[in-house]
């Protein structure tokens, strides 16, 4: 027999043995031995099922922000990873134990899932020693689980007290453990592995806070899987891939710190839900965190009166009647029953509301004043018709509401749109007067800068007007000097070529001369030798 969960994709077939029923012996005392640090080790070991009994979805490398991917997975994925110290597999990736979660609000819908963490291996006493200490898993993801936050963490905490790692995360979701009360975990997806070991490192054994004795114990994760999806009305907000607070599409980025999955399957960007202080839901309300109600004056828990004008919770007239006194006090005449959930109205002293909630089977029934028991009756005889016509009404007003939501949403996106645009005209114009500004102020230096260059300007050109005419007087002056010279070296070239001849001349006479002295010379010494002979 197959059971339809809220995704088509997902399909259940009976079995012998189901991970519930594989769970359902450890108890809570296997969960509490989980979120004890000091006691991990001796959790019990993982869940080993039939490989041919269970169909589910699963998601090993992440979480999807809306909501879990439905992609078909047999249960001998599921317990591929050994839990056992002795296999080969968890010798080199270490033990793990799968441990049962829920998320969505119950009166809704509910998502239920197991996901395989790693046992914390490393030594108690590193919780005082230096980071470089801590054992490490091998072949881990950059997917860890906090468990154990408290309830009266709000989201906004978490966030502040994750710090820088907020701008590493690109999904967070929030879920219940099974047999943990009080206490919610976060399944975190880190954009890398060194960020996801410091985050560890850092926050492992690490208390929340200095005044409280809760230790935030960190766990990756091997893999996550959803095992059932129930659907028990029909929710009256849509899901949408837009952020339900800034409007704007949840992609994963640094710049608005990844995505934040809430309790009740709603989700946000985490810079977004960061700035809701309450721990509820800003979709729905719903806030797994139920404190019991008192009166506020006496402190009674029973038969107790909630005022619908400002809130005031007193007990009623058959306690201490603070819930009367109140409205003698302060007319505010409207107050709501918080066991019944019905409206009172002391002025007219009966019930104004339309319709309530069943206590039997959960149904919506019309209750108004005197006619109570024949409206009753009706709905015993007719139940068919009552039941047609009921769910017609909670039709149409969920319908209103959409609508309503619709439009309101639409009018806050345009609203904030005209928002954007008068803060990016108000930028341009203080940026256009910054600019003109800035002019104004450099404007008389520039205008002394550029007198100045004109003086110079004409200065130069003054200097070259001059500079051109003395250069056309030289010019000439060169001219004629060269002139001179030309003929003053034809002078004295003809000059030098006639002392060259008279040169010539000179040396020619003067030779001539020399010859003639010698000839003489010649034939005196010739006589005088013959006439020593003759005398001889």
């Amino acid at each position: 027999m197959a059971r339809d969960g809220k995704s088509s994709d997902v399909t259940y077939h009976s079995s012998r043995s189901t991970p519930e029923q594989h769970f359902a012996k450890s108890g809570a005392q296997s969960i509490a031995q989980l979120l004890n640090c000091s006691c991990i080790s001796q959790l019990p070991t993982a869940m080993s099922v039939s490989s041919t009994s269970t169909s589910i979805s699963t998601y090993p490398s992440g979480l999807d922000p809306i909501a879990f991917p439905p992609t078909p997975m047999s249960i001998s994925d599921l317990t591929s990873i050994p839990s056992s110290s002795s296999s080969p597999l968890a010798s080199s990736a270490g033990p793990t134990e799968a441990v049962l979660f829920s998320s969505g609000n119950p009166r809704i819908e509910e998502t239920r899932g197991i996901m395989h963490l790693y046992r914390d291996i490393t030594p108690s006493s590193t919780s005082t020693t230096s980071s470089s200490s801590v054992i490490l898993p091998i072949g881990r993801k950059p997917l860890v689980c906090v468990l154990a936050v408290p309830n009266h963490m709000t989201y906004a905490d978490f966030c502040k007290f994750c710090g820088a790692f907020i701008q590493h995360m690109l999904e967070m979701r929030i879920v219940r453990i099974d047999g943990v009360d009080e206490q919610y975990s976060v399944i975190i997806r880190f954009d890398e592995q060194s960020f996801t070991d410091d985050f560890y490192k850092h926050f492992n054994r690490k208390r929340f806070s200095s005044l409280e004795e809760d230790i935030c114990c960190v766990r990756y994760t091997v893999d996550v899987h959803q095992t059932e999806s129930i659907e028990r009305a029909q929710s009256s907000v849509s899901s949408s891939a837009d952020c339900p607070v800034c409007l704007e599409r949840l992609d994963q980025d640094k710049d608005s710190g990844g995505i934040l999955t809430t309790i009740c399957n709603h989700s946000f960007h985490c810079s977004c839900i960061s700035k809701w202080t309450d721990s509820s839901c800003p979709v729905c309300r719903y806030c797994q965190q139920q404190a019991e109600s008192t009166c506020s004056i006496c402190g009674q828990s029973e038969n107790l009166w909630l005022c619908v004008i400002c809130g005031f919770v007193g007990c009623g007239r058959y306690k201490e009647g603070h819930a009367v006194r109140h409205w003698k006090e302060t007319q505010h005449c409207y107050s709501l029953e918080l066991e019944t959930q019905r409206v009172w109205d002391y002025v007219g002293d009966n019930y104004v509301h339309r319709l309530i909630q069943s206590k039997t089977d959960g149904k919506l029934v019309e209750l108004s004043g005197d006619q109570q028991d024949e409206i009753n009756r009706t709905c015993e005889c007719d139940e068919d018709l009552s039941e047609a016509l009921l769910n017609s009404k909670v039709g149409a007003i969920v319908e209103e509401y959409n609508n309503l939501l619709t439009s309101q949403l639409e009018n806050q996106r345009k609203h904030f749109e005209s928002l954007l645009l008068e803060i990016k005209e108000g930028n341009d114009k203080e940026i256009d007067e910054a600019v003109e500004k800035a002019l104004h102020a450099k404007l008389p230096k520039l205008q002394m800068k550029l007198n100045k260059a004109i003086e110079e300007k004409t200065f130069l050109q003054e200097i070259n007007k001059n500079l051109l005419e003395n250069q056309e007087m030289w010019e000439e002056k060169i001219r004629k000097a060269e002139k001179r010279e030309q003929i003053s070296t034809r002078l004295k070239d003809l000059k030098i070529k006639q002392l060259e001849d008279q040169l010539s001349a000179l040396i020619a006479q003067i030779e001539n001369v020399t010859n003639d002295d010698g000839h003489t010379d010649s034939a005196d010494d010739t006589g005088e030798t013959s006439g020593k002979r003759g005398g001889k």
